[in-house]
């Protein structure tokens, strides 16, 4: 069971690192979509530098072996933007297709943490 284990927190890990990242690119390029989503929900475009540069930030805490603290805050931080971005789009009556990403990114948020190894966990 171990071994599975430590399989689906990587599956969960490498998978929401990829959209982490994928999504601060976006962000820190002002793809047109990207920009226009972002205003849509009704927040500055100024607002994309700052969160694709945490996001970044986010995927190499919680890649990087070590710093067990500084993941929990990676970790709290993705909870906060996912969940944030699904409320975001819940209260703007989105469709499904536009709350889809970030519920994804926080399920997936829940599961690398909840799954994390000893070697990644505060004592």
């Amino acid at each position: 069971m171990e071994k599975a284990k430590k399989i689906a927190y990587w599956v969960a890990t490498l998978w929401l690192s990829l959209g982490m990242m994928s999504s601060a690119i976006v962000q820190l390029i002002r793809v047109p979509e990207g920009v226009q989503g972002v205003t849509h929900l009704g927040y500055p475009e100024y607002l994309l530098t700052i969160l694709g540069t945490w996001k970044i930030l986010g995927v190499a805490a919680i890649l990087a072996p070590g710093f067990k603290r500084l993941k929990e805050w990676a970790y709290a931080g993705f909870f906060f933007v996912a969940s944030g971005a699904m409320i975001s789009h819940l209260i703007m009556r989105d469709p499904f297709g536009d709350v889809f990403p970030s519920v994804l990114l926080l399920v997936l948020t829940l599961i690398s943490w909840y799954l994390r190894p000893e070697s990644r966990r505060l004592a």
